[in-house]
């Protein structure tokens, strides 16, 4: 079975769809992974196939508007000003990433696999095969056990369901160019519900598979028989990877350090993060590894007990660390999850105050730490709970048991493979 993999954005948005990928060649298919050009180190270490799309939006990420709106979280009338702006600038580069998924779709497929904001739908249209919306955050399918994750507004629980709406329309915000894909390249017609994602050309509801683990989200979920909760997916360390001998002296010099890294997350003042970052270690008393990411710190000079780290597999590292502190994305959530280890979560934006209140709920981790309101203080304070208190240690401990046991590649792959 020949499976396209659409997706797009940092590094945090590709990787999971790079285990697919990796899953599905391991099961014996021929899978083709088409995301941004400049991901392409994600692909090439496991020999997989992969598209080169326009880097798109990821072109701005050192934008300051951009760096505003991840600071801000949208809020306030200044914050819905600044999306718009965002929006208005973001579609004539997704216009190109949609046309270079159009050549990847020409070498044909039998089954489309897609991020939820990739029109995977249409590519799978002309090709006359099923499309699977493949989403890494619980934003997608609506339920009426919690709110959606990307709204920071309170609301009653009877307005749950309803929540989920906006994040259609954002889809629609890209329906002009998807349209005229449609209408040129792909020579399909236009058609009721074609920007829907959750349901395939003849009005039935599509395959849905969920990367994340059912064990973190609210209880009473409701989703219906064709969403698939997988569990999260995890690309293991390449092939013959081996950590810089810096790194693993590092580790062998002392106790085990804590991690701190925010990926691509860092606001409008990287300089200022990185700063607050290797202060609060400081006042924790602790050694650590810090990941700057793709602009998400700058450090200055640091002492002997901390370690400054590009990137490292997180399968490999984090089971090293005491701690780890992150962003509240859902891959890096995962992989600390998966770790067994405590966590300390500083959200910036989007669905990361969703996983970082759902793991302090699943007892993995102290209060949230949002980024908008931390201090070198709290941050320290947290950190040395995170470390010290034994019923977040179990916490993390026992759910690490359950979230290794999901095999979540493995369970996608089998979904796939029933469809064809």
């Amino acid at each position: 079975m020949k499976v396209l993999v659409l997706t797009h954005g940092t590094r945090g948005d590709v990787q999971p769809y790079a285990a697919l990928a990796l899953a599905l060649r391991q099961a014996g298919h021929q899978p083709v992974l088409a995301a941004p050009a400049a991901m392409a180190s994600l692909a090439e270490p496991y020999g997989l196939t992969f598209a080169p799309l326009h880097d798109g939006p990821n072109t701005l990420v050192d934008d300051p508007e951009i760096r505003e709106a991840i600071e801000t979280n949208y809020r306030g009338l200044r914050g819905k000003r600044v999306a718009l702006r965002v929006v208005r600038r973001t579609k004539p580069l997704m216009a190109r990433v949609f046309d270079d998924l159009a050549s990847a779709a020409e070498g044909g497929a039998d089954l489309v696999v897609h991020a939820p904001g990739m029109p995977g739908q249409h590519f799978a249209e002309r090709l006359g095969v099923p499309a699977v919306p493949a989403a890494l955050q619980p934003v997608w399918v609506p339920t009426g056990a919690f709110r959606n994750p990307m709204l920071p507004l309170p609301l009653p629980k009877a307005l749950n369901r309803a929540s989920y709406l906006p994040i259609k329309l954002m889809l629609r915000s890209f329906g002009g160019i998807a349209d005229k894909l449609r209408a040129g390249r792909l020579d399909l017609p236009r058609r009721r519900g074609r920007h829907d994602i959750l349901r395939r050309p003849d009005g039935g509801p599509a395959t849905v598979l969920q990367a994340f683990s059912a064990h973190l989200l609210p209880a009473g979920l409701d989703y219906p028989a064709w969403v698939h909760t997988t569990g999260f997916w995890y690309l293991p360390a390449a092939p013959g990877w081996s950590p810089p001998p810096e790194l693993a002296a590092f580790l062998d010099a002392g106790d085990p350090p804590v991690y701190v890294g925010f990926g691509s997350m860092a606001g409008t003042d990287p300089a200022r993060v990185g700063q607050l970052v290797a202060e609060a270690v400081r006042l924790a008393g602790v050694r650590a590894v810090l990941a700057t990411g793709w602009g998400g710190m700058q450090t200055g000079a640091l002492p002997e007990n901390v370690f400054l780290l590009e990137q490292a597999p997180h399968d490999w590292l984090f089971p090293r660390m005491a701690a780890v502190v992150h962003h509240g994305g859902s891959g890096t959530t995962g992989a600390a999850l998966a770790a067994g280890k405590p966590q300390v979560v500083c959200p910036f934006v989007a669905d990361q105050p969703f996983w970082a209140a759902r793991a302090h709920a699943a007892g993995v981790a102290p209060e949230p730490q949002p980024q908008r309101r931390i201090t070198a203080h709290r941050l320290a304070e947290a950190i040395r709970r995170a470390v010290t208190d034994p019923a977040i240690g179990r916490a993390a401990a026992e759910t690490g048991e359950r979230i290794r046991t999901e095999n979540g590649v493995h369970k996608a792959v089998m979904t796939l493979e029933g469809l064809s």
